[in-house]
């Protein structure tokens, strides 16, 4: 067991060794650009590309022709809301979203504001879970996306995407879901869960960092954005840019592996969270944020009360890598704003963190985090 033990999974996840070893070829011997069409450096490429692409429209029960590379989630998501907007603002200029979506989502909206855009950001309950009520009241003949994640990457919590989908669909509007955090921990299905536009990303899935995608439905409704990137018009036009080969061919054989082996995992990995979570709550100073029937196996975002916040992240840190929310936020010393939507007071937000286990976390971490993490609060 190595010292610091990781516990930041949502962050970013190690590359299996299985993913390295199927991306080194496209290193060096089938080094070409998958849009050579000219030789046979270029023709392995994007066979390889294609395979990749066939592998992850299995996994998420699309077509292949579905699926657009990207750089990552973050991409992805400017891609589908801004390419939506863009293309549907003669129709309307009104997007829903929530005040627990990724930063990456609130952000977009944020800068599409200034552009004309109407945001709608739907409170939530103290379990993260919005009002469908309030959904459906909220949509108007002028809103032309809805954009709600999968699963909440702070509290794990799942939104109910199927009713979610039906509620925007009975009113005409699309549906765009985040499922960075869902994507190889919980099966998902974009037919069966009548998603229209869907982000993910390979390096929340065990595989390399710099490559995700975009899920574009073709069919009933036939979707569309504007593109971002103007250039070569690779990936049908919608993403310009030299394909980034291995880091593709990574992602398709963690989504295979993900295929294979989720289902294992995630109940070996659900069966540690709750080990770990059910130590820290014998303390009696611990409380669970969010819903703990709905959420993702892997996560436990607990409170720690009568703690000094700062003290408690400082010593758990020194042997415990945890975060106190989304890796993109980790930066800012303001309270969680996931936590903070959700009605925790600013005390208990930074006493609060995030535990998301992986599919290398294994018994003797858990039991080195939960003594640790007891003597800590002994001390404070």
């Amino acid at each position: 067991m190595s010292i610091p033990v990781y516990m930041d999974n949502n962050a970013t996840t190690p590359c299996d060794q299985r993913v390295v070893e199927a991306m080194l070829p496209y290193f060096t011997k089938h080094f070409g650009n998958a849009a050579s069409h000219t030789h046979s450096y270029g023709w392995v490429a994007k066979g390889a590309v294609d395979f990749a692409r066939e592998q992850i429209a299995g996994f998420i029960r699309s077509e292949p022709g579905e699926i657009i590379f990207t750089s990552g989630s973050t991409e992805a998501i400017n891609l589908a809301i801004k390419g939506i907007f863009e293309l549907y603002h003669q129709k309307g200029n009104h997007i829903i979203t929530c005040g627990t979506e990724h930063k990456a989502v609130l952000d977009t909206c944020k800068a599409l504001e200034k552009r004309g855009a109407q945001i709608t950001y739907l409170p939530v309950n103290k379990d993260g879970s919005i009002s469908l009520a309030d959904l459906e009241n909220a949509i108007t003949p002028h809103t032309i996306l809805v954009a709600l994640m999968y699963a909440n990457n702070e509290t794990g919590y799942i939104h109910p995407v199927k009713e979610i989908s039906k509620i925007v669909h009975e009113r005409n509007s699309y549906f765009f879901c985040d499922a960075t955090q869902a994507i190889g921990k919980i099966p998902v299905n974009v037919n069966e869960d009548g998603i229209d536009l869907m982000s993910f990303s390979g390096h929340k899935i065990y595989g390399p960092k710099g490559v995700g995608a975009l899920y574009l439905r073709r069919k009933n409704p036939r979707m569309r954005v504007q593109s971002q990137m103007d250039g070569g018009g690779h990936e049908n036009g919608f993403r310009s840019g030299t394909l980034n080969v291995p880091g593709i061919v990574g992602m398709g054989m963690a989504v295979q592996l993900c295929s294979n082996e989720m289902s294992q995992d995630s109940e070996r990995i659900s069966r540690l969270r709750n080990q770990l979570e059910q130590a820290m709550l014998k303390t009696g100073k611990v409380s669970v944020n969010g819903n703990v029937t709905s959420r993702l196996p892997n996560v436990a975002n607990l409170a720690f009360h009568e703690v000094n916040g700062s003290q408690l992240i400082t010593e758990v840190t020194k042997s415990i890598a945890v975060s106190t929310g989304s890796a993109c936020t980790s930066a800012l010393p303001e309270p969680s704003h996931v936590l903070r939507a959700m009605g925790l007071p600013d005390d208990l937000a930074k006493a609060s963190l995030r535990f998301s286990l992986g599919k290398f976390t294994v018994q003797e971490e858990v039991e080195f985090a939960s003594k640790t993490i007891e003597d800590i609060l002994k001390s404070l």
